[in-house]
């Protein structure tokens, strides 16, 4: 199968056909082209997803990235960053392997084409030459022996005229030799240049034509293999990355599978744990005893019957809040006393290990410059040993500076630890008629720690009853607050000391207005007239919501026991 042979007189159109191959191939090469700007575009948008969904550095939602299934959406991102890189991967090695290489390639083969169409044209024009020679030959021969012939013609007539003389006769006898002369010169040459012709020909058709179409075959035929390779190359290229996007999938279920429930909802409690002891159960108090309720002696309501001029506890004016809710400007107390035991706890301890942290980068570095002031001591010329005196003076006193930090805080840590309530035995909640008898009863659990409304506390207050300084130039902007409308009332249940600033005391049974609903921190805030609010804890009040409540301004009575 040659198209030497079988496409001989074929020219124009293995001319088209050529062309259309090399048409395919740049469509070919425009595709992979295209292909490479979707997969590099595909890992653009990849990539910024995944940066968009990455947690913000010093951020709380950085914070957030510490239970298992936060921290395995974080694996899944950084894998889709690497599942991007794959696609870039892919994109570079089609543009290199492909694209490039085809390019390359389609410019030889125009040169290679048009060189063997050129070789191909200049036969046939060889070839039409020589039959034109041949035909200009053949009219010769023709025209020659048409002269003869008349020639011969008009010498016979002569020579049978007997009026002619005998010059004219041998005048006309040799003019038609000559012509007979000519025509076989003419015939000679014509023969001639017919074999010349017919060798040239068959030289045409039989070598010349079938070895230019036979390289124009291999020509298109490594064509035709060129676009299979890389067809090929196309798909090996997506099959070379499939086990290390294989990889990224399996870190994805690798990632999904290392979720844990239980781990995050105790990640849950050691976040928010408090330390606190749940109230006790509620005494019974039996009212069949003759006998009279009293009040604890330290309640709120006995320090003002006995007309005794006591400073207000935590009593706040209009508008003042805790420094670490609203409109905190500042930071929280450095042994983190505004958090609930279990949280400062583990704040100190942070703490704690972050300084010895510290202290061990400041040990390294002496180390290394005492080191390096050796070799200085032994080899002068490297280095003046007392340039690093300096330096290694102020790591001493920062290395002492921590330290000092260090006992600080784990004097607090130890502290905190060493009063942590006993899980042992439940405290209870003391009502009225105990309190009576056993004074000392009224510091239950939430006297000893009281958690403030946004989680946080303070320690315990000495058994002396301590004076609150009215905090009166706390915050200036809170000064012209208007006061907050009320939306119900409350009866306090028991009495209650407010002895943590934001606080208020009340005495049980008195009622009070309702400004604040408890928000879920386990405290309601209350006005008891235009001067005193602050919080109390919900469980020690009961609450009537109510929209038309009384005007801030009018004042309460105690109910009577």
């Amino acid at each position: 199968m040659s198209w030497g042979t079988e496409l001989w007189d074929q020219f124009d159109n293995l001319e088209k056909h050529t062309q259309w191959g090399i048409d395919v191939l740049e469509k070919y090469i425009k595709f992979v082209k295209e292909r490479t700007e979707i997969e590099l575009s595909y890992a653009k948008q990849l990539r910024n997803l995944s940066k968009k969904y990455q947690p913000k550095k010093n951020s709380k939602e950085e914070e957030e990235y510490r239970y298992t299934s936060t921290r395995a959406f974080l694996a899944t991102l950084n894998e889709m960053n690497d599942y991007a890189g794959q696609h870039e991967v892919i994109s570079e090695n089609m543009t290199s392997l492909i694209t490039a290489e085809l390019t390359r390639y389609v410019q030889e083969l125009k040169q290679e084409r048009k060189s063997h169409f050129h070789d191909g044209r200049k036969a046939q024009q060889h070839i039409e030459t020589c039959w034109k020679q041949l035909e200009a030959s053949k009219r010769r021969f023709e025209r020659d022996c048409k002269e003869a012939d008349r020639a011969q013609q008009y010498f016979e007539k002569m020579d049978a005229d007997i009026n002619v003389t005998k010059a004219d006769v041998e005048k006309a006898r040799q003019q038609a030799q000559l012509r007979h002369q000519m025509a076989e010169d003419s015939k000679a040459e014509y023969s001639s240049t017919l074999q010349k012709f017919n060798s040239e020909q068959h030289e045409h058709y039989y070598t010349h034509i079938p070895n230019i179409f036979q390289k124009i075959q291999e020509m298109e035929e490594r064509r035709i293999v060129r676009i299979g390779e890389s067809m090929k190359t196309f798909a090996d290229v997506d099959r070379q990355v499939i086990p290390i996007i294989g990889k990224c999938l399996d870190e994805i279920t690798k990632a999904a599978e290392s979720v844990d429930h239980k781990n995050d909802s105790q990640m849950v409690i050691e976040a928010f744990k408090s330390g606190f002891e749940p109230p006790g159960d509620v005494d019974f108090e039996d009212f069949t005893q003759p006998m009279k309720r009293t009040v604890s002696e330290t309640s709120l309501s006995n320090s003002r019957g006995d007309g005794k001029s006591e400073p207000k506890f935590g009593s706040k004016s209009k508008g003042k809040l805790w420094p670490f809710i609203k409109k905190n400007k500042g930071a929280g107390p450095e042994d983190f006393s505004n958090l609930p035991p279990e949280q400062r706890r583990k704040k100190l301890q942070q703490k704690v290990d972050e300084l010895n942290r510290d202290i061990q980068k400041e040990m390294d570095s002496r180390d290394a410059l005492t080191k390096m002031k050796d070799v200085y001591i032994k080899n002068p010329q490297m280095g003046d040993a007392a340039s690093v005196d300096h330096r290694l003076a102020e790591l001493g006193q920062n290395i002492e500076k921590l330290r000092l930090e260090v006992q600080k805080f784990e004097g607090w840590l130890a502290e905190v630890e060493g009063r942590l309530p006993a899980r042992t035995e439940q405290p209870r909640r003391q009502s009225g008629v105990y309190e009576a008898q056993n004074p000392s009863g009224v510091n239950s659990c939430a006297q000893d720690r009281e958690s403030s409304p946004d989680g946080s506390y303070t320690e315990e207050q000495s058994q002396e009853t301590e004076m609150k300084i009215p905090a009166t130039d706390f915050d200036d902007e809170f000064d012209d607050e208007e006061p907050l409308p009320t939306i119900g009332t409350c009866k306090a249940l028991y009495t209650f000391e407010g002895q943590n600033e934001g606080t208020i005391s009340v005495a049980e049974g008195e009622l009070l207005y309702v400004i604040e609903e408890d928000k879920g921190d386990g405290w309601t805030r209350i006005r008891r007239n235009e001067d005193e609010e602050g919080y109390v804890p919900t469980s020690y009040v009961e609450v009537y919501l109510d929209k038309n409540a009384k005007d801030v301004h009018k004042p309460l009575q105690k109910i009577s026991e």
